[in-house]
């Protein structure tokens, strides 16, 4: 009876595999590369991309995460406001993490790094960015959104948000998912732009409220503010909790 051991596992009969073995194909630069390319090398990319960022974070302390678009011009409004908020937060004694990208993250970013601060930069792979923006002292560069996304909400005590197209309100909308179904708690979240975001609260309110698919705690869940002294005020406060 043929019989074949792969590591853990025991191959008998027509199922023993006959081509080469696992140290083989390591050690053979000649042979196939398609097996980088699948799955379970993907798991350990995925791990990988964990244990970086928690080993880089791990000793953060205290922090915020602030998103917005990477669309946000220089002499745009928001990037003064992001500048401000970063530069605030690190007075209040946290560090800022953003996306890494340009635009409202720069800002923020700017902000946090010129008040002496840490300031964090979690980027992702995409076709059109090219990295980080300068004003990150601490970077990560992930290839997986969801990896990217547990960093976030891992090492955030909450969430100031200034207007931002899709990838921002996927980053909200992750944050409003985890607080509803309390994987996360104490976590504030504040939308920056009264007249930017008020007509998606008030389609929660008035659509998706009105017709029973969420609850009313969920919007109050978000303070929708022009101040940012209010934002700080409450990311103190969520922090103390």
């Amino acid at each position: 009876m043929r019989i074949k051991i792969k590591g853990p596992l025991i191959q008998r009969r027509n199922q023993v595999d006959t081509s080469s073995t696992t140290d083989q194909r390591l050690l053979d630069s000649r042979g196939p590369a398609d097996w980088v390319h699948t799955d379970p090398w993907r798991v350990l990319r995925i791990q990988a991309e964990f244990v970086e960022g928690f080993g880089a974070l791990a000793e953060l302390g205290p922090a915020i995460g602030v998103f917005g678009s990477a669309r946000t011009a220089t002499d745009h409004p928001s990037y003064a406001q992001a500048e401000e908020v970063g530069r605030r937060l690190v007075e209040a004694g946290f560090a800022v993490i953003t996306g890494g990208g340009p635009g409202a993250m720069e800002a923020a970013n700017k902000g946090a790094s010129e008040a002496g601060g840490v300031s964090v930069g979690l980027g992702i792979e995409l076709p059109w960015e090219a990295g980080l923006n300068e004003w990150v002292d601490v970077g990560i560069n992930f290839r997986y959104f969801f990896t990217r996304k547990t960093m976030f909400v891992k090492y955030s005590q909450g969430f100031v948000v200034l207007p931002g197209g899709l990838g921002t309100l996927d980053e909200l909308f992750e944050a409003l998912t985890l607080a509803q179904t309390q994987k996360i708690t104490t976590f504030p979240i504040v939308l920056l732009g009264v007249d930017y975001w008020s007509g998606l609260v008030g389609w929660l309110r008035d659509t998706a409220l009105a017709d029973g698919k969420i609850s009313e705690s969920d919007i109050d869940r978000m303070v929708l503010t022009d101040d940012v002294d209010e934002a700080i005020a409450l990311m103190v406060g969520g922090a103390r909790r």
